[in-house]
This record gives C-alpha cells, structure tokens and sequence, in this order.
C-alpha cells in the first residue's frame, strides 16, 4: 500500500500535481519545507539535549540525535506517513513539537487514505496523553500538598493536552484536502464545459457550412427553374426563326415578336427571384439559423429525404399555369396535351409551385433532348396527395444540334419532391421514350 502524499501540494494553492525537482513542484515549496525543517532540527536538537541531560546521556548525542529526527520534516510532502512514525517513535523523548504538528497537518491533506490518517492520529494522540500524564504523576509526587484527585485532574489535563497537540493540525488538513478536492472538481468541470463549448462551435461552424452549400444548391436549382424552360424555348425559336425568315416573312416576323415576349418573360421571372431572395437574406441575416433540424441525405428517390430547399414565394407559379406553360410548349411547335383527373382544388403554393417546376423542367428537356416528339402531361388529384407524370416519345430527329444540359435537371427535380415527402421517378420509356413522375402529399392546410 502506498503511502506516499507527494503528488499532491499541500501549500493549499490547489495546483494540479507537476514534475519538478524531487518532489517539489514548487521552488517556494522546497523552501518552506527546508526552512521547517531547519526549525524543527534546531527545536528537537534543544528537546533532545534537555532530555539526554535528564536522563543521564551525553547531551551533545541528544542533539545530534534531535537534529537527525527534526530533519526528517523535509521528507513530509515524500513519506508524511513516515514523518509521523518519527514523531510518534520520539514522543517518549519529548522531542519533535514542530515534526509531529506538521506531519499530523501533512498527513491529513495528502491523499493517503483517512483510516490511516485516523490511526496514526489516535496513536500520535494517545502517545502524547500517556507521556504528559507521566510526567504530571513524576511532578505530583515531587510535591509536597499532592492528594486523591491528583490522578484524574492529572489524567484530563493530560487528555485535553493531547487533543490540542493532535485535533488542530489535522482537522486543519483534511479542510485543506477537502478544498483543493473542490478545487479540482471544479476545474475539471470548467475544462469539460471548455471542451463542450469548442465542439457546439465547431458544429455549428459545419452547420453554417452547410446551410451556405444548401443555399448555393437553391440559388442554382432555382436559376435553372427560372431561366432554362424560357431560354430553351428562345433557342427553339430563333432557330424556326431562321428558318421561315427568307421563305415566310410574316411568320417570322410573328416568331420573332414571340421571342420578345419569352425573353421579357423570363427577365421577369428572373427579377422576382432575385427580390425574393433579397428579401429572404434581410430576413435572416445569420446563416446558422437557417439549419435548425439535422439535413438529410441529398438525392434518395422516393425516401422523402433531401435538403430542403428554400421557401417558395407565396405569388409564385401555381397549377393553374400549367395551362400557359403547355400553351408556350406548343406554341414552340412540340405536340403537348394536358390531362387533369380528379377533383381540381388547392394544394398549398409551396406544392403547387413544386409541381409547377417539375413540369417546367420536363418540357424543357422535351425542348432539348427530343425535339419533334409528342409529350403528355398528366395530373392527378387524390385524396391525400397529387401525382403528375410527364411522358414524351422518341425524337424525330428535326434538331440535329441538341442543347447543352448541365445535368441538374432531374436531380433539382428529386430535390424539391423529395423535401416535402413526396416520391419521385424518372427515367426511359420501353417506346424509346422518356417518363418524369413524382407524387407530393397534400398538407391539411395551406403551406
């Protein structure tokens, strides 16, 4: 069993134990403990002479001998268990005040265990109370008015000496051990707060990340809602325009005011977005308070997960558009029919805009990627949910230059059904053709 109290100070600064030199962590330790020692040598060599004198033994031995045990004081913060086995082994001698005060006080704040503590203390105490009782009897019989109630009067002076030579010093130490325990603990709790506080900010630094990379993908995904389909649709013109100007004069003429018309349009429609968006920004100036939630995973078709886009703006494109929206269609010379099942009624501007861009961005791709072909845009109204498909048939290959795609159609498509819990599909029809589905559950009340 270890008794050493060492790693720990006990100048009840309630430092964290650190290597030093011996076992001083502390250059003002080392002499404190140097300077103790000093005293308690000096006392014990003066006790040990005195008591050498008494006894008959050279006085200079009895010195020496109090020098050595004084000394051993500079060992308490090493050995204090050690230190106080000195002091209780020298009691009989008188000797070593100093030692056995501060050895008691050493003992009781180190972190040896209480029992030994209490053990040594009692021994210590006890040593005391016998060797002034002895002393006392020794005095009272050298007296001359000595009587029956010497020995208890003896006995309690004797006792109330040795719990004022023992009570003091300890208890003074295990308050010291008790505080610097205190003192840890709650250092040790600032530093795990410390440590809470450094991860919370590192979190929300990703989160701030990630709301940034989220609102990137929205900003993008609705640049291509807005200005694709209008775009497309102008690039389709300008080509027929170039087409019928030399044999057709007042056909091209009629395109190419249609043209106008697309691009007013969507500088329009470009307009808006940009307000929105500059609106939304002066709104919610922090970028951390977009994300309040955990983010799911981006592009699992039909799971209903997918980062949430941002809010669509209240006037924006409803279902009662799609009508226009065919009409530009055809009005660019691809074959489109429209089809409502069910009941028409409103489902919320944020679903009815979703399903908007879905049937933007599929006509586009018609516009694109199968020119000449006939395309049929279904839509369904349900009990709880609305579904729309989009279906085209192989090109007729009228457009030998297609145009370029950046690939981020389908996936902003998934994108938006997928965040308000909807499913999603899209891909090659067994004619050659191509399919676009998606299913959005209709909220109870108007989101």
């Amino acid at each position: 069993m270890s008794t050493r109290g060492a790693d720990v100070p006990d100048d009840g600064a309630g430092g964290r134990p650190r290597a030093g030199w011996w076992w001083w962590t502390r250059r003002r330790g080392f002499v404190l403990d140097a300077g103790l020692a000093a005293f308690s040598a000096v006392e014990a060599a003066f006790e040990g002479a005195t008591f050498a004198d008494k006894t008959g033994i050279v006085p200079g031995a009895g010195a020496l001998l109090g020098v050595l045990v004084g000394s051993v004081l500079l060992l308490r913060r090493r050995w204090p268990v050690a230190v106080v086995l000195v002091g209780i082994a020298v009691t009989p001698a008188q000797m070593g005040i100093c030692l056995s005060l501060v050895g008691l006080y050493t003992l009781a704040a180190s972190e040896v265990p209480r029992r030994i503590t209490a053990a040594l203390a009692g021994m210590n105490g006890f040593g005391t109370m016998l060797v002034a009782f002895l002393n006392f009897q020794d005095d009272l019989r050298d007296s001359s008015d000595a009587d029956t109630m010497s020995v208890p009067v003896t006995l309690i002076v004797a006792a109330l000496m040795a719990i004022g030579l023992t009570a003091p010093p300890v208890l003074l130490g295990l308050y010291v051990r008790a505080r610097r325990r205190l003192v840890e603990s709650l250092r040790e709790r600032a530093d795990g707060l410390e440590r809470e506080l450094e991860l919370l900010a590192e979190k929300a630094l990703e989160r701030a990340e990630r709301a940034r990379a989220d609102e990137r993908t929205r900003i993008a995904r609705e640049m291509h809602d807005v200005v694709a389909h209008r775009v497309s649709l102008m690039v389709v013109h300008a080509a027929a325009l170039k087409a019928v100007a030399l044999k057709d004069p007042q056909k091209a003429s009629a395109s190419a005011e249609l043209l106008g018309d697309m691009g007013r349009q969507a500088l329009t429609e470009l307009r808006q977005m940009l307000g929105v968006l500059r609106t939304a920004s002066q709104a919610a100036p922090t970028v951390p308070a977009v994300v309040t939630g955990p983010r799911p995973a981006l592009g699992t078709a039909g799971s209903g997960l997918g980062p949430a886009p941002g809010p669509e703006p209240d006037d924006g494109p409803g279902l009662d558009q799609l009508a226009a929206l065919v009409e530009e269609s055809q009005a660019a010379g691809i074959s489109v029919q429209l089809t409502v099942e069910g009941e028409e009624r409103p489902c919320g501007p944020r679903v009815e805009a979703t399903v908007y861009r879905v049937v933007q961005e599929a006509l586009t791709n018609v516009h694109k990627h199968a020119a000449g072909a006939k395309a049929h845009v279904r839509l369904a109204y349900r009990d709880a949910e609305i579904a729309v498909l989009i279906t085209n048939g192989p090109s007729d290959g009228s457009s030998p230059t297609p145009l370029p795609s950046g690939g981020h159609g389908l996936l902003g498509m998934r994108e938006r059904v997928t965040a308000h819990g909807g499913g999603f599909a899209a891909g090659p029809t067994p004619e050659g053709g191509f399919r676009v589905s998606a299913m959005l559950p209709i909220p109870l009340r108007g989101d």
